[in-house]
């Protein structure tokens, strides 16, 4: 099953008119159709509202709103409404509610604080969703489900302790396996009895919080567990709107780079991928276009939908800045450009109280209509209908692939050492931000992603090797493509054990090099790097790790240029059948990521339209029919101008482009081109 068949772009978002007597109701589809807002996503948080007792349920103000968007000619997503247990449950069963990781059992308050492994909000958020699903699946103006919302966060209570013993039976079958898998020779740790096994914590492996831990195999699979744990949650709920609803996709709104929860895993089970952009910034462009194709690459390049965003600011943070002029716009089509067939706010009505009282909303807290954001919004809603139906089901036309890995994320910085300040997300976004300036077309993928596709790799820290990794890796370098990799890569199996080999294991054939020793060192301790490739040369800083590395018949294209290693190698390139595996062996900056990222595309000449232009996002899509849509996106606050490459006509105004001609992009600005050939 795959994406909700819809006529156009879905527009609106989170609307909980639960909050509001229903003379506000009337104003605000008034407003809707103003904003041209044709989707709204109800009863996220409805539970104590809908289930009033254990025993009673009350469907009749959900019913109400139901039908105000059914009469109104809305789309709807309709969620189960278990985002938050409500108070009754918390009171009378209260193993339902969590322990945190230093032992506390929490009393009923917030959201993320159902025990994911507890068996009576499990029947009951079940149940929940099988009497929603029954009385509403039959809607016609229904397009989707949203199970839950936002899942995260974590429980180490006695029941999930229990349910963890029984995940790692299925996992490994034996004691044997177990004690083998978390090298549990050391320090005494070796498992007689299942019973043993504790959930890593504050209490037990664990020191100075969740990223310390004595061992790093039993806190990965919790991670493991925990993340599979709520999947299940999810699952439950699923099965039970299958009964009485098959036919409409179900989703789960995701959050991007979300640490806790490995969305690899959760991908075969959704029906078509969701997610929240929530941006910690203003100049985040870079970042969101990777979280968008991350989002995107979990199906295998199906699209998605952005299911909440803000039109003008947030609530959750200690300063939360103001989307400036344009930047929602801008922003909403960057998402379209790398994926997105839905674009959804949270939330179309301020909220009055609560700690989202001052979160943005389409309609503030006066109703009014003559705000710059609602008409901006607005603004939005009438180029989404402009342009209809041209860019739902698009795909990306990419070649080169940017891994992204849940397990190599724990597994580095759940490490003792090298260095606990390198961070995985960070290195990550530093070479996508160097495919990204050059206008590549990427999809971000797992490492159980076909590869046949692809002529370029960019897998940094690959710090964990799963089964056929390395053969896939080497098939295409040997085909003629490249495969970029960098420090801390190859370095332990599975299971988190370190490979008993030459460092970086089982990539050492394909890059061609052996690493002994690493030196770490503070953020502030700066290693020169010369990097050289023909007469082409450039010197760059280095900075945090520092690998040693040694060809074994590597071409060396960077030195260190100090301490006892100058001289050495650092960053280096490997013929390997008709193609290249390229190691990083130094936290270079972003200049020399580039330098080396720029050297690869330039082989395979996949440099997008316009590299050389600042901060000017190209991405392409191709349409069902094989059209091709080349969104530019311009992320500086001056005008922009360039040449067009082909002939082509402007979807948002309808004016033909020549090649050749000038294309004129205000300070954000967007142009939607389909391009004719």
């Amino acid at each position: 099953m795959s994406l909700p068949g819809t006529a156009k772009v879905p527009f609106g978002g989170d609307y909980n008119p639960e909050q509001w007597p229903q003379d506000v109701w009337n104003q605000d589809y008034r407003l809707f159709d103003a904003a041209r807002i044709d989707t709204v996503t109800l009863g996220v948080f409805d539970w104590a509202l809908t289930q009033p007792a254990e025993d009673r349920y009350d469907f009749a103000l959900l019913d109400r709103i139901v039908d105000r968007a059914r009469a109104e000619g809305r789309q709807i997503c309709l969620a189960t409404g278990t985002g938050a247990h409500p108070p009754w449950l918390a009171r009378a069963y209260p193993e339902v509610t969590r322990t945190d990781f230093e032992g506390r059992r929490h009393r009923f308050g917030q959201r993320h604080n159902s025990c994911p492994s507890s068996p009576v909000f499990r029947r009951l958020s079940t149940e929940l969703a099988r009497r929603v699903a029954r009385r509403y699946g039959g809607n016609p103006e229904l397009v989707a489900w949203h199970v839950g919302n936002e899942y995260g966060g974590a429980c180490y209570c006695d029941l999930c302790a229990a349910g963890f013993r029984a995940w790692l039976r299925r996992r490994y079958g034996s004691l044997e396996a177990l004690n083998t898998a978390w090298y549990t020779t050391f320090w005494s740790h070796t498992f007689t009895h299942w019973d043993q096994i504790e959930a890593p914590s504050a209490l037990t492996e664990h020191w100075r919080g969740p990223d310390h831990t004595a061992f790093q195999g039993i806190t990965l699979d919790y991670l493991r567990f925990m993340s599979d744990a709520m999947l299940a949650n999810f699952l439950d709920e699923k099965a039970a709107i299958r009964q009485s609803s098959p036919d409409v996709p179900v989703t789960t709104n995701l959050m991007g780079m979300y640490k806790p929860i490995d969305y690899h895993r959760w991908a075969p089970h959704l029906d078509f991928v969701s997610w929240d952009n929530y941006p910690p910034d203003d100049t985040s462009a870079a970042r969101m276009a990777l979280t968008h194709d991350l989002m995107r690459g979990l199906k295998a390049g199906q699209p998605f939908w952005l299911m909440e965003q803000t039109p003008s600011v947030t609530a959750s943070r200690d300063v939360n800045p103001l989307k400036r002029p344009g930047l929602m716009r801008l922003w909403s089509w960057q998402a379209v450009a790398h994926g997105a067939d839905a674009v959804l706010f949270f939330q179309l009505r301020a909220s009055r109280g609560a700690c989202e009282k001052y979160h943005g909303a389409v309609i503030g807290h006066a109703g009014r209509s003559d705000t710059r954001v609602f008409r901006e919004v607005a603004t939005l809603g009438a180029e989404l209908d402009r342009v209809g139906p041209a860019t739902l089901g698009a795909r990306t036309p990419a070649r080169v692939a940017l891994m992204f890995d849940w397990d190599s994320w724990w597994a580095l910085e759940i490490s003792d050492g090298p260095s606990r300040l390198v961070r995985y997300q960070q290195v990550v976004m530093a070479y996508h931000r160097a495919l990204w300036a050059a206008g590549v077309d990427l999809d971000v993928v797992a490492v159980t992603a076909d590869l046949t596709g692809y002529d370029v790799v960019v897998a940094p820290v690959l710090h964990m090797l799963k089964d056929d990794l390395p053969e896939r890796l080497a098939a295409v370098a040997t085909r003629g493509g490249t495969v970029l990799t960098t420090f801390l890569s190859g370095r332990v199996d599975t299971c988190d054990n370190a490979f008993l080999t030459d460092v970086p294991g089982p990539l050492g054939e394909l890059m061609g090099v052996r690493v002994d020793e690493w030196d770490a060192r503070e953020f502030d301790v700066v290693n020169p790097v010369r990097l050289e490739c023909g007469k082409d040369g450039l010197d760059v800083e280095s900075r945090l790790i520092f690998e040693l590395v040694i060809p074994q018949g590597a071409e060396v294209l960077g030195r260190y240029q100090a301490d006892f290693y100058a001289g050495t190698a650092a960053v280096t390139r490997n013929a390997y059948g008709e193609g290249h595996g390229w190691y990083v062996g130094a936290g270079l900056d972003q200049a020399g990521i580039d330098w080396v990222v720029w050297r690869i595309l330039a082989r395979h000449e996949l440099f997008g339209p316009y590299p050389d232009v600042p901060e000017l996002e190209s991405a392409a899509r191709i349409a069902p029919d094989g059209a091709r849509l080349l969104f530019l996106l311009n992320h500086r606050a001056e005008q922009v101008e360039v040449t067009a490459r082909a002939d082509a006509v402007d979807l948002l105004t309808g004016d033909r482009i020549e090649a050749g001609g000038s294309l004129r992009l205000p300070e954000r600005g967007v142009v939607v081109l389909r391009e004719e050939h």
